[in-house]
């Protein structure tokens, strides 16, 4: 049995497939596919560094790492690995391994701390832990079986229009910055500002998982305000990739009317799944979500590590 931790091979479809599967396996809410992967290998922004690792038994893929560095964040030298081995593969060492080579990579870059998201499982605790990580805030994986029925049909309030994604075309700046105003208040260990329109349009709007026809968007007098962005793969699951609401339109339930929208229209297109992700203390989102029928399917805890 020889283990090996290598980068996947750009344009390699065998390695994207078995990387995505590794994903799946370990986290069925997260949504990858063969072509997620190689396009964010192919599209990631210079400056992250970003890399993806497999762990690879005897030709076998059996564990994976995204690898990189916060390139968007105003403070400098935070690096993010995130490691996932095949359950019934575990106690090999893979996860060592590529752990090891993930901070290799990251100190080489300038990394000074290393976040890791962690399933909150006690072998996976403890294995952050042996290795000098200390956990932070949690996150939630939440489910929506889409057969099982959705709230009633909103009706946007005078002045309000639902539109979707696609019929912003080819020039969805007016998305961007809705974008970019809502991560700057998403709760998280590492803030993030988008300033660069054009990588945010060839990393995010034109992702093969961002569907433009399920994404909703409420306008208020012809200016975005609120909307839900979606994520789709190439069988039957449906995610949110990112739901909320400019600071100018906050609390009138625009995130909800937008969520609700696409949710509908989601499953008239035949998806029976739907998953979102939410910060533990995000309250007023896993409100909406719970409204919603969303259930806990998995729960996250970031982990750090500085290093000196």
């Amino acid at each position: 049995m020889t283990l090996l931790v290598r980068a996947l091979r750009p344009g390699n479809t065998p390695d994207a497939e078995a990387f995505a599967a590794v994903r799946r396996a370990c986290v069925p809410a997260m949504l990858s596919t063969a072509g997620s992967v190689a396009f964010d290998l192919a599209h990631a922004h210079p400056d992250a560094l970003y890399r993806q690792l497999a762990a690879e038994i005897d030709g076998e893929i059996i564990g994976t790492a995204q690898v990189g560095i916060a390139y968007d964040s105003p403070e400098p030298g935070q690096g993010f690995a995130n490691v996932y081995v095949l359950p019934e593969r575990r106690g090999l060492g893979a996860g060592s391994l590529i752990l090891r080579t993930a901070e290799e990579h990251l100190a080489n870059g300038g990394a000074t701390t290393f976040f890791s998201w962690v399933l909150d499982e006690p072998a996976n605790r403890a294995f952050a832990a042996k290795r000098g990580y200390r956990a932070s805030r949690s996150a939630h994986f939440l489910r929506l079986d889409l057969t099982a029925g959705l709230p009633p049909r909103q009706e946007p309030p005078a002045g309000v229009e639902l539109r979707t994604g696609a019929e912003f075309g080819d020039d969805p700046r007016a998305l961007f910055e809705l974008d970019a105003e809502t991560v700057a208040d998403e709760p998280s260990d590492v803030a993030a500002e988008f300033t660069d329109y054009e990588h945010w349009l060839a990393e995010t709007w034109n992702h093969p998982l961002v569907n433009r026809e399920l994404t909703s968007v409420a306008v208020v007098d012809g200016r975005p305000a609120a909307f839900s962005l979606a994520r789709t793969d190439d069988a039957s699951r449906y995610a949110s990739g990112m739901t909320g609401t400019g600071r100018a339109f906050r609390g009138r339930g625009l995130a909800k009317l937008a969520k609700n929208d696409s949710l509908r229209r989601a499953r008239a297109a035949g998806f029976t799944e739907a998953f979102t992700g939410n910060d533990a203390g995000n309250e007023p989102m896993l409100a909406i979500n719970k409204w919603f029928g969303y259930e806990i399917c998995a729960t996250e805890v970031r982990h750090v590590r500085e290093l000196g």
